[in-house]
């Protein structure tokens, strides 16, 4: 964006989400009551950023006629598209990069999302993805034995002993978290977006998973290995915490109150075309969990009701870009639906990639998605200047 922002004589405002970093409607205590959270929607965070505009045009020398363009990546990317489709008088066009819209009920299979991470795993080696498949029922065959539950936290150096039945649950929980993440930042240089990690580290990481064919015990120790590559790139961990799969706080808060309420994305696993165990798409599981720590529960069907699911047609000037190694792109609008709402595909793209400052090591396809880009903004902006104004006279 700084790039573009310079080529194009822009202005860049970096918006904050209510309820996010310092944004708290209700202070401290924002998150400790229901109540206070009603406002926390992607609507009106959308209403803010309209309004924010509008406040930017009437503040500030010289932007009262200029065009405006919305730019996002993963939410915010889901963000960019919707405030262009809400508020069309407000933006000319929006970028939305990694942005799983369709990720939403009866859009795109529930199973769709961990597919392209086996993928992304088993192109890197075949093998690779067959030792993580192998890797559960290694971990349930020790963790039922006498001394297993021990073994398994001193082979995985975890900084808090598993004691029980529900512990291994949520390490096998964590494990599969790290293989998401893993395929969201698989980036062709070195980064730190969500943990410090080498350049392509699933190819790294599957480096100690190629033999899926030994031992129980030693396939475990192996995953601690590629899990090594993940939590301490940098050398600095003494143990691995459960607890933990990103650095930074991402605002994880807020999120679990928003995937608890509007953002229900189903998501499944069959341990056949994945390499997860077996986990069927549940609501009513989900709804039982959403209640007992929010005290809400979800509405799966308001998403698509608010912001058209699939029928979108009518709107146009969206880009919407996916890198194929992301498995967000599963949810995402990979083929053109219009002259105006353009799908634009990077092969060798993990979540958001185009989005990223520029990088020597970048591979062809994100650059010329780049370029495509730009080209799509210059035209927006050409079009929004030949377009005949009609004069504000004061408000009655």
């Amino acid at each position: 964006m700084w790039d573009v922002a310079e080529e194009l004589k822009a202005m860049l405002v970096f918006a904050e989400h209510r309820y996010y970093g310092e944004s708290l409607p209700f202070g401290d205590s924002s998150f400790k009551s229901p109540r206070h959270l009603n406002f926390l929607t992607s609507e009106q965070a959308l209403a803010d950023f309209a309004e924010l505009i509008r406040h930017l045009k009437q503040t500030i020398p010289g932007a009262e006629n200029q065009p405006v363009i919305a730019l996002g990546g993963s939410y915010g990317g889901m963000l960019a598209a919707w405030l262009r489709m809400k508020y069309p008088h407000t933006v000319v066009g929006a970028l939305a990069a990694s942005a799983p819209i369709w990720q939403f009920e009866n859009l795109v299979p529930c199973g769709i999302f961990m597919e392209i991470v086996t993928t992304d795993f088993k192109e890197s080696d075949p093998n690779c993805s067959e030792s993580i498949r192998r890797s559960w029922d290694a971990i349930n065959h020790l963790a039922a034995t006498g001394s297993g539950l021990q073994w398994i936290s001193e082979a995985l150096h975890l900084c808090r002993p598993l004691t029980s039945s529900e512990d291994i649950q949520n390490l096998k929980d964590w494990i599969s978290e790290t293989w998401v993440n893993l395929a969201m930042v698989d980036y062709p240089y070195e980064s730190n977006f969500l943990q410090p990690l080498p350049a392509w580290p699933i190819k790294i990481v599957c480096q100690h998973l190629r033999n899926p064919k030994v031992s129980d015990q030693q396939l475990v120790q192996n995953i601690f290995q590629a899990l090594n590559i993940y939590y301490n790139y940098s050398g600095q961990a003494k143990c691995l915490n459960v607890s933990e799969t990103a650095t930074s706080s991402l605002g994880t808060q807020g999120w679990s109150y928003q995937s608890c309420t509007e953002m229900i994305m189903p998501f499944c696993t069959n341990g056949i075309d994945d390499m997860f165990e077996p986990h069927s798409w549940n609501l009513q599981e989900l709804s039982n969990e959403c209640f007992q720590q929010w005290g809400v529960r979800p509405r799966p069907s308001w998403i698509t009701t608010l912001y058209g699911g699939k029928n979108i047609s009518s709107h146009k000037n969206i880009i919407f870009s996916n890198g194929e190694l992301d498995p967000w792109s599963g949810g995402g609008v990979t083929e053109d639906i219009s002259d105006t709402l353009i799908a634009i595909k990077i092969p060798e793209g993990a979540h958001h990639l185009d989005l990223r400052a520029n990088n020597p090591l970048d591979p062809q396809s994100v650059l010329l998605a780049r370029s495509l880009e730009v080209k799509h903004m210059k035209q927006w902006i050409r079009e929004f200047h030949a377009s005949p104004k009609t004069a504000v006279l004061g408000y009655f």
